[in-house]
C-alpha cells in the first residue's frame, strides 16, 4: 500500500505471510522491519517508481530499511543493466527483464525490473506497471496461503516463469509480424517493406542481446549454491531455463526468418526493377528506326527542296516515309516477341 509520508509517484505494496501462516494482503509498509525479523515468515514488496525518476522513499526502503549494499541500490535505482546476477551472500541481486509489443507503436519493449531476494523475502523494484507482477499479486489475494507457503525463491520463481510467458507472447508477435511482411513482399504490395524488415531485425537484435545473459541468470540460479535458495526449489528455476533456452532458440529462427525475409524483397526489387528497364530498353528500340528516318530525310517534303534529289513525287514520298515509320515499331515488337526478349 502506499502511505500519506510516501511521494504520489512512489507506490510500495506489501504482502506478508507470517510465521503462523497468517495472511496480510496489505501489511503497513512502516512494519517491514517486523516482518523481516520474523525468521518463518515471508515478505513480498513491490516498489514502482516514477520513470526515470528515483524517489528518495524507494532509497531509504532498500538502503536503511533493508540494508541492501549501496552499490546495488545504486545500480538499481539510478542505471540500467543487461540481465545479470550478484550474490551478496545474505541477498541476491538480479536484474531480470520482459518483453512486451508496444499498443501504440508496435515496438518491443524491455520492461526491466530489479530484484533483492532473500532467505524469507522478496523486494521487485521497477519503474513501470509489470503485468505479470500485477498478475502474481491478484493470484496471492485469490489464493494467499498456497501461492506464499513454499518460500521467498519459490515466489520469484512463479514470477519469472510469467515473464516468460509474456516473452513468448511478443516473440509469437513478431513471427506473426514477419510472415505479413513476407506475403506482402511475394505479392508486390511492400510499398514500406524495408522499414518494416528493418524494425523487426532491431527488435529481434534486442532479444537476441538480453536472451543470451538471462539465460546465463536462470543457468545460475538453477545450478550455483545460493544461501538463499533452496535445494528442493532449484528445480523450478532448471524448468524456467528450458523454457528460455527454448525461447532463445525461437529467437535464433526468427533472426534467420528476417534475413530471408530481407533477401527475398531485394530479390523482388531487383526483379521488378530490371522488368521496367526492360520495357524503357524496348520501347527506345521499337522507335529507334522512326528516328533513324525522320533524320535521314530532314522531314522536308514540302519544302522547295527536299535534302537529296528523288524522282518520286513528294506526296508518295511521304506517306511511303510515314508508313515505314509507323511499321518499325510493330516490326520489333514482333521480332522481339519471336526472339523471347520481351
Amino acid at each position: 500500500m502506499t502511505t500519506d509520508s510516501e511521494p504520489a509517484d512512489c507506490k510500495v505494496v506489501a504482502i506478508f505471510r507470517d510465521g503462523g501462516g497468517e495472511m496480510h494482503l496489505d501489511w503497513p509498509v512502516e512494519r517491514i522491519p517486523e516482518a523481516i525479523q520474523d525468521a518463518k515468515g515471508i515478505l513480498w514488496v513491490d516498489v514502482e517508481d516514477a520513470p526515470d525518476q528515483p524517489s528518495r522513499r524507494a532509497e531509504e526502503l532498500l538502503r536503511d530499511v533493508f540494508g541492501f549494499h549501496a552499490l546495488a541500490v545504486d545500480d538499481a535505482l539510478r542505471e540500467s543493466h543487461v540481465p545479470r546476477i550478484d550474490d551478496w551472500e545474505d541477498y541476491l541481486y538480479i536484474v531480470f527483464h520482459a518483453y512486451r509489443i508496444d499498443p501504440t507503436s508496435g515496438d518491443l519493449a524491455l520492461q526491466e525490473v530489479d530484484v533483492f531476494l532473500g532467505v524469507n523475502y522478496l523486494v521487485t523494484y521497477h519503474q513501470a506497471p509489470l503485468d505479470f507482477l500485477s498478475e502474481g499479486r491478484e493470484a496471492i489475494k485469490e489464493d494467499p496461503r498456497e501461492r506464499m507457503r513454499d518460500g521467498a525463491d519459490h515466489l520469484l520463481f512463479r514470477f519469472l516463469d510469467r515473464s516468460i510467458d509474456q516473452s513468448l507472447e511478443a516473440i509469437d508477435d513478431l513471427d506473426e509480424r514477419i510472415d505479413r511482411v513476407q506475403n506482402a513482399v511475394m505479392s508486390g504490395r511492400a510499398r514500406h517493406g524495408l522499414t518494416s524488415i528493418f524494425g523487426i531485425k532491431r527488435a529481434a537484435i534486442k532479444l537476441h542481446r538480453t536472451f543470451g545473459p538471462q539465460r546465463d541468470v536462470l543457468n545460475r540460479l538453477a545450478r550455483d549454491p545460493f544461501k538463499v535458495v533452496h535445494e528442493k526449489n532449484r528445480v523450478y528455476f532448471r524448468d524456467v531455463y528450458d523454457h528460455i533456452v527454448r525461447i532463445h532458440d525461437v529467437s535464433e529462427g526468427l533472426r534467420d526468418l528476417i534475413a530471408g525475409t530481407l533477401d527475398t524483397y531485394l530479390s523482388v526489387v531487383s526483379n521488378r526493377t530490371n522488368e521496367i528497364m526492360k520495357a524503357l530498353t524496348m520501347v527506345t528500340v521499337m522507335f529507334m528506326p522512326m528516328s533513324f528516318l525522320t533524320g535521314f530525310f530532314g522531314m522536308n517534303f514540302f519544302g522547295p527542296t527536299l535534302a537529296f534529289e528523288s524522282s518520286l513525287p513528294k506526296q508518295a514520298l511521304f506517306w511511303g516515309t510515314l508508313a515505314l515509320m509507323a511499321l518499325s515499331p510493330v516490326a520489333m515488337l514482333v521480332l522481339a516477341r519471336r526472339r523471347g526478349w520481351f
